[in-house]
């Protein structure tokens, strides 16, 4: 780095200076917290976005948003040339630079940082990112931080691309590093052309069945404006947007959205009885994040949900439907898997065993889901709170082209070419650059209507068993190491035998316990045949952490 552009780091920082006593870190959903404190924050993740773009001499992307969090709050992430999220190796730098005392400081730990990564702010490529932000009205001043930010570095263009969802922004970087158009208006219309595909190719005997109308939470969030752009463009489905984000309508992910719905199981803002057994979804703040229910009759506004667990399962039936027509001639294997998480239901991993499907398991968040799914064919994946995609292989997709191709010019119309097709528009039409809930939705009522289902048959795959979640403050989260996607105890020694006890003593007990990422508490989670079982479950697996961790044993 030379004179001249550490002078620039150097004044530029001097404009955003770090709030006194503030420590923050780069999680799965970026950096995180009160808007008020994050102007430094922000603008110093626009010289790493910028660095980014440096080191992998492609587009990078910046989201400024903070999903599901209350209105108040606001948060900042980077989108990695795939679309994905940041490198996990890159997450440990992001904190030094969040939390860089002064700018002198700052500047030191660039310029070392940037020699290790052998990164040259002189070469022949200059840094660009593409810059987003959702409907928060603290987004425009942050946003002006980071492109403060990414032009601290010379050469590097912050390119604005409006107020849109999390997952357009990563779309956009997505295709963009394709070399592909990547606007708003392109998002769009691949969406609806690959959703119409799909409704083309229903079999016959299912069109005569109308479907009623989708009615949809928007969280009063930026999903529920785009939501309100797609369905102009979309025929065969009439969607009600509801709590859409139009001023004076309402807050925010306050009583409403994907992450309300989830943890309370009753009713968002502006539903009830009116709605009974109407088929409903909620997107979350930043329209990543996508559920499904319907209101219970006579209930106190009760739901039935259809949660992450049971769009997954309504993707992964159909994917291998689709993939069992195509075997009957072709004798192509494809790899399928489903990847899940310790938290989702246990109901849900046997049921898709069931169907015999191959399920594993990783550690909790989307980047080691989304890593996972990577090595597959096709990969599936989906938290119950409703963050997930699919992806597909580049191999594969190559293949599908190649056997569209040629069953093009043998048996034209075959319900062999129709899976082909099939499955070409649903890897257009899903994200594959992490969960998108306008493109969920979509496939979703595609799949409802290839079925026939309602979403009453839909909930009823199977039953979910209940469970019960508990923190346990510790003196060190640390002291807990797990192994096998966190659902065994490593250490300390003897927790894990002790837990195994407590599962064994009820019917389809399960349970396990994990360090929280963010804060010294060791968080239990516990299934059983009843509610009132997992809650005992659960207590006593909570008691033997304390009495191994807590500040009794101190």
């Amino acid at each position: 780095m030379d004179e001249h552009q550490a002078g620039i780091l150097l004044e530029c920082a001097s404009k955003y200076p770090i709030p006194k006593g503030v420590k923050i870190s780069y999680g799965t959903a970026g950096f995180r917290a009160d808007a008020s404190i994050l102007s430094s924050t922000v603008f110093r993740v626009g010289i790493l976005a910028a660095l980014r773009s440096l080191k992998t001499k492609s587009v990078i992307g910046l989201m400024i948003t903070a999903s599901h969090n209350q209105i108040s709050d606001n948060g900042v992430k980077i989108a990695d040339p795939s679309g994905g999220m940041l490198t996990q190796e890159w997450e440990p730098f992001a904190d030094l630079l969040a939390n860089a005392p002064d700018p002198q400081n700052l500047v030191k730990l660039i310029s070392e940082f940037a020699k290790k990564e052998n990164i040259s702010f002189t070469g022949v490529y200059s840094a660009e990112v593409l810059l987003g932000r959702d409907t928060r009205p603290s987004g425009e001043s942050l946003l002006e931080a980071a492109r403060q930010g990414i032009t601290s570095v010379v050469g590097a263009l912050a390119t604005g691309m409006g107020i849109l969802t999390t997952p357009q922004l990563h779309w956009m970087v997505r295709y963009r590093n394709k070399g592909k158009s990547s606007l708003e208006s392109d998002y769009f219309k691949q969406i609806s052309n690959s959703f119409r595909c799909l409704m083309d190719y229903i079999p016959r005997e299912m069109i005569a069945s109308e479907m009623d109308e989708l009615i949809v939470d928007g969280a009063n969030g930026v999903g529920g404006e785009k939501l309100e752009v797609v369905k102009k463009t979309l025929s065969g489905l009439v969607i009600q947007v509801r709590n859409s984000g139009k001023e004076g309508e309402g807050v925010l992910n306050q009583g409403v959205g994907a992450d309300f719905v989830q943890k309370e199981k009753i009713v968002p803002s502006g539903f009830g009885q009116i709605d009974v057994g109407k088929r409903c979804a909620s997107l979350d703040g930043d329209a990543d994040r996508l559920v499904y229910f319907h209101v219970l009759l006579g209930s106190n506004n009760k739901i039935e949900l259809v949660d992450g667990d049971k769009i997954l399962s309504l993707f992964a039936l159909y994917i291998k439907q689709q993939l069992i027509i195509l075997n009957k001639e072709d004798g192509h294997h494809v790899h399928l898997g489903i990847v899940q998480t310790a938290y989702a239901n246990g109901a849900s991993t046997d049921y898709l065993k069931k169907m015999g499907l191959e399920v594993v398991l990783t550690p909790t968040g989307v980047k080691y889901l989304h890593e996972k799914a990577y090595e597959y064919d096709i990969g599936i994946y989906f938290e119950a709170n409703g963050h997930g995609t699919i992806l597909f292989s580049a191999s594969f997709l190559s293949w599908l082209e190649t056997r569209n191709k040629e069953l093009a010019s043998t048996s034209e119309g075959s319900e062999q070419q129709l899976s082909v097709k099939r499955l070409l528009a649903v890897s257009e039409l899903i994200n594959q650059a992490v969960g998108d809930a306008l493109s969920g939705v979509l496939l979703v009522e595609v799949i409802l209507r290839h079925t026939g289902w309602s979403i009453q048959r839909w909930s009823e795959l199977y039953q979910d068993l209940p469970s019960r979640q508990l923190k346990v403050k510790v003196v060190d989260r640390t002291a807990v190491i797990t192994t096998n996607a966190e659902t065994e105890v490593v250490k300390p020694a003897g927790l894990q035998a002790a837990i195994n006890c407590e599962v064994a003593k009820y019917t389809m007990g399960r349970s396990f316990i994990r360090p929280s990422g963010t804060e010294d508490v060791i968080r239990v989670y516990a299934e059983a045949s009843t509610q009132e079982e997992a809650d005992h479950l659960a207590k006593s697996v909570a008691q033997h952490v304390d009495r191994f961790l807590g500040f009794g044993s101190s």
